[in-house]
């Protein structure tokens, strides 16, 4: 099936110097904040990239769950094909893509855990059916629907309303080094804004060719 014909014209917005703000956290912020009130599907969906020992890039949809002075953070089982990716290559990228937007931003830095307290208080936090479906699931290992059923029923029986947290389930936080801002344009002439992290005083930024 060819796709060559099929294509959309980006006209809902434009991205000017004069809209931009020189803290790419603030600006982030202000881009989610517009996609959530405007009832973007999954506005915090990102694409999690990393790169395994052998190479192999890959990647999969996460979700965050906040970006403050450390980083952008979300959790995952650290047994997890991500978590050892992680373990070996600790550099990533996340990207996010509002289609009813237009827009996209895309992260890229280091990635470390997060202090296991702060990992417990949001597994604490978390509605309890995922909190024992966490326990439960041996991610990204091979196993039937049926055995998965079944640790989970084995779990829910064995902690009740009270699981505990799980030392081998937890947070990590990517500290970005380079972020962009993707504005699409008519005419294939897109507005792009790249923050290059020089020190801890400040960022260099620039507008790039689309």
């Amino acid at each position: 099936m060819s796709l060559y014909e099929y294509r959309n014209e980006y006209t809902k917005a434009t991205f000017e110097d004069s809209q931009l703000r020189t803290d790419p956290q603030q600006q982030f912020h202000l881009w989610l904040q517009e996609a959530i009130s405007e009832n973007a599907p999954e506005p915090t969906a990102m694409t999690l990239s990393t790169v395994e020992a052998n190479g192999q890039p890959t990647a999969r949809i996460v979700l965050l769950k906040s970006y403050e002075h450390d980083g952008l953070r979300f959790f995952t089982n650290y047994h997890s094909r991500k978590a050892v990716a992680l373990e070996q290559q600790p550099q990533a990228c996340l990207s996010f893509f509002w289609p009813t937007m237009q827009r996209q931003v895309r992260f890229e830095g280091v990635v470390s855990r997060i202090p296991v307290a702060d990992s417990q208080q949001y597994f604490d936090s978390r509605p309890l059916t995922s909190r024992l479906s966490a326990i439960a699931s041996p991610q990204s290992r091979p196993l039937s629907r049926e055995h998965l059923e079944a640790k989970l029923a084995e779990v829910q029986h064995q902690y009740g309303e009270h699981p505990p947290y799980p030392e081998f389930w937890g947070g990590y936080v990517l500290q970005p080094h380079y972020i962009e801002f993707w504005q699409g344009r008519a005419c294939r002439l897109h507005d792009r804004f790249a923050f290059e992290r020089l020190d801890t005083s400040g960022w260099h930024i620039s507008r790039l060719a689309p």
